[in-house]
């Protein structure tokens, strides 16, 4: 069993950037693709990036250039780095631990990102 727990969340201003973690219960290991996901008001939730164990990353084509996807397996921790953001990317951001053998699915609660001026 996995818990995640996302933080950094925040309002920041367009062209701004934002920095979220999620931390992992027990330890991320070769078993585990991580990712985040994100949902906007009205709107249904959507892949924003992933990368598995070996660190082979995939965005969306939203995000590209400008988010980055990284893991620190020893501290447990996921990161996505956020820089030069644009209002379209307020949402509620979600981690996600993907068990690639069992194919079961772990959440966070999410953390609110909001971008305006």
């Amino acid at each position: 069993q996995v818990q995640l727990v996302e933080s950094g969340g925040g309002l920041v201003q367009p062209g701004g950037s934002l920095r979220l973690s999620c931390a992992a219960s027990g330890s991320i290991n070769i078993f585990y693709t991580m990712g985040w996901y994100r949902q906007a008001p009205g709107k249904q939730r959507e892949l924003v990036a992933t990368i598995t164990s070996t660190r082979i990353t995939n965005y969306a084509d939203s995000v590209t250039g400008r988010f980055t996807i990284s893991r620190d397996n020893a501290k447990n921790t996921l990161y996505l780095q956020m820089n030069s953001l644009k209002p379209e990317d307020t949402a509620v951001y979600y981690c996600n631990a993907h068990h690639i053998i069992r194919d079961y699915n772990y959440w966070g609660q999410g953390t609110q990102v909001a971008v305006s001026s």
